[in-house]
């Protein structure tokens, strides 16, 4: 059997969790900082090569990993359910995280609204549609989850919009759908539910800042391009 340099083996200095506490996490690769999650490798590879070849396996990308199934991740030997799932709860830990944002952040801009929304949507294998509730000076309040659908269409109810804007007490907010097919050209559907929304939010003196259709690439909105 070849003889694999066990992490237990290496100097103290590059082992992953000893490496953290004398010069920090910032200090650690992403395969070291997923070898102290998941803790052993396999017969052939420590726990820090076993990531090292889960990520090269997938362009050295943690997005592109943190998109991956349970069962996509199984397939590499030493990784089960139980390391699959750490992974994954780790990649949405991050994704969260960087989905916070500051109290009085304000968003004024379809590039601002875009920024926001990226961390939040750019994993979504489906459809789905967010609220971003704006206070005084367009500061952000809170994004709200409203509609999941399919791969090409999701059905959301204007009343659960404006719901959320009472309730949150919000002046003014912005609508974002994605595209998981990466197309950024409206539909007939999203035309007719911008049009619905702008109705509802006129008869409220609710300002409705902008749509935005959201694909990992680029974005649509409805306010630059005059439609609001």
């Amino acid at each position: 059997m070849k003889d694999k340099l066990t992490i237990n083996r290496w100097a103290e200095e590059d082992r992953p969790r000893e490496k953290m506490m004398s010069k920090g996490a910032k200090a650690l690769t992403n395969a070291e900082l997923l070898a102290i999650l998941i803790g052993s490798g396999n017969d052939e590879d420590s726990a820090v090569g076993l990531m090292q070849k889960v990520l090269a396996a997938y362009g050295n990308s943690l997005d592109r990993v943190g998109r991956l199934s349970v069962e996509e991740l199984c397939h590499f030997k030493g990784i089960g359910p139980a390391k699959a799932i750490t992974i994954l709860a780790a990649c949405e830990i991050g994704r969260r995280r960087a989905v916070e944002q500051p109290e009085r952040r304000q968003v004024r801009s379809s590039a601002q609204a875009y920024d926001y929304f990226y961390p939040l949507m750019r994993d979504l294998p489906v459809e789905e549609c967010h609220v971003l509730l704006l206070g005084s000076g367009a500061a952000v309040i809170e994004s709200v989850r409203i509609g999941v659908g399919g791969l090409t269409e999701t059905v959301v109810d204007v009343r659960l919009i404006m719901r959320e804007v009472f309730l949150k007490r919000a002046t003014a907010f912005i609508l974002c759908h994605n595209h998981p097919s990466g197309t950024l050209c409206p539909s007939t559907y999203d035309d007719r539910l911008t049009r619905q929304v702008q109705e509802a939010a006129r008869m409220l003196n609710i300002t409705f800042n902008d749509h935005i259709i959201f694909t990992d690439n680029g974005y649509y909105s409805y306010a630059d391009e005059g439609k609001l």
